[in-house]
């Protein structure tokens, strides 16, 4: 009976250290700090800039990877002529300063050879690893309206290097592809990809979905799902139900970042029209125990679109989404987001990546 007594209080107490209880996870908080408006905010005059994913290098600087296009196509060519590139810092909050281009475009031949879009950046078995969504079309800049072709063509990618620097090695095919089955969440398209390594050691995957339930040529449902792999280049084996999803909205969720934390899954997605949080277009904290079943956190909201500058000023956009986080020594130090001030995207405007510390 002792030995047994034992062996309870020794799981109990590993499971304190190590792991967290749902309600704990249930009650965890993400705060954000003031922004310093001179260190962490990146930008370029030429170029839209969006989606930021940070990563500490062996080099002790910090490298962040990101989308641009030029301005000259206008917002909505995003779709069709965005490219990723790499900036470094001495600080996690910047200032950052471009350094290369990581993915040039490389032909209408291959199926990224156009458009690379949204990276997530991580450190798995000793190389870097950088997933994205591609496509390729016809190549036209349709400038005032989003390029249906390229659209549905996105796929997931991921590209791998022994340094932050490059050169990174590309595929032939995606590491997740469309499902042949025309009543699959993801027959049509996916984009988005989010990453994390499992207690396992295996590797979960989240992902935005299209399917073409709905008819026309934008297809739908909007959902997310999730796919785990022995490898961090896969194969994927996808999971059938969707999450991030509420009955009443074909589109509720978008730009999921995931990652493992004292034993508990966690999300920040953006809430499209407030269906998680109750205030409009958000962001949102959710959490799960499996990586399969997430629910949102009892205080979910983590920002509405604005920035608090340590100024004391505030200032108010249209979106503050893409989130990605820095984490270092197993927990969050910087929310990264993509941020503009546009309503109408088929309009000129801006935009910009914020680096917001947490508390």
């Amino acid at each position: 009976m002792k030995k047994l007594f034992i062996f309870i209080l020794t799981v109990c107490s590993s499971l304190f250290i190590h792991g967290q209880n749902k309600d704990g996870a249930a009650k965890y908080r993400l705060t954000l700090l003031p922004v310093d408006d001179k260190c962490s905010v990146f930008q370029d005059e030429d170029y839209y800039t969006w989606g930021g994913s940070p990563i500490k290098g062996e080099d002790g600087l910090y490298h962040l990877y990101y989308s641009r296009w030029k301005k000259e196509y206008g917002f909505l060519a995003w779709v069709t002529h965005s490219e990723i590139a790499h900036a470094i810092s001495e600080n996690s909050i910047g200032p950052y300063k471009f350094h290369d281009l990581a993915f040039p475009a490389r032909g209408a031949q291959y199926w990224d050879g156009l458009n690379t879009h949204n990276p997530t950046i991580h450190y798995f078995e000793g190389k870097y690893y950088l997933y994205y969504t591609g496509n390729t079309g016809d190549g036209k800049n349709m400038k005032h309206q989003l390029n249906a072709s390229h659209r549905n063509q996105q796929r997931l990618g991921v590209a791998v290097s022994d340094s932050p620097y490059g050169p990174w090695k590309r595929f032939d095919r995606p590491v997740i592809d469309v499902s042949s089955d025309s009543n699959a969440y993801d027959a049509l398209m996916m984009a988005n990809p989010s990453i994390t390594q499992m207690p396992d050691g295996r590797y979960l995957m989240v992902y935005k979905a299209v399917g073409k339930k709905v008819l026309g040529i934008w297809g739908g449902p909007v959902v997310h799902l999730c796919a785990i792999s022995e490898s961090p280049v896969g194969p994927f084996e996808k999971l059938e139900h969707p999450i991030f999803t509420v009955k009443e909205s074909s589109f509720p969720a978008e730009d999921p970042y995931i990652w493992l934390q004292d034993g508990c899954y966690y999300a920040i997605v953006k809430d499209m029209h407030g269906a998680f949080t109750s205030a409009g277009r958000s962001l949102a904290l959710f959490y799960s125990m499996d990586g399969k079943d997430w629910n949102p956190t009892e205080n979910p909201l983590i920002s509405i679109p604005e920035i608090h500058w340590k100024n004391g000023k505030t200032t108010k956009l249209t979106h503050l989404e893409r989130p990605q986080l820095l984490i270092e020594n197993g927990k969050p130090t910087v929310l990264f987001l993509a941020a503009d001030d546009m309503e109408d995207y088929t309009q000129e405007g801006r935009s910009f990546n914020v680096h917001i510390p947490l508390k």
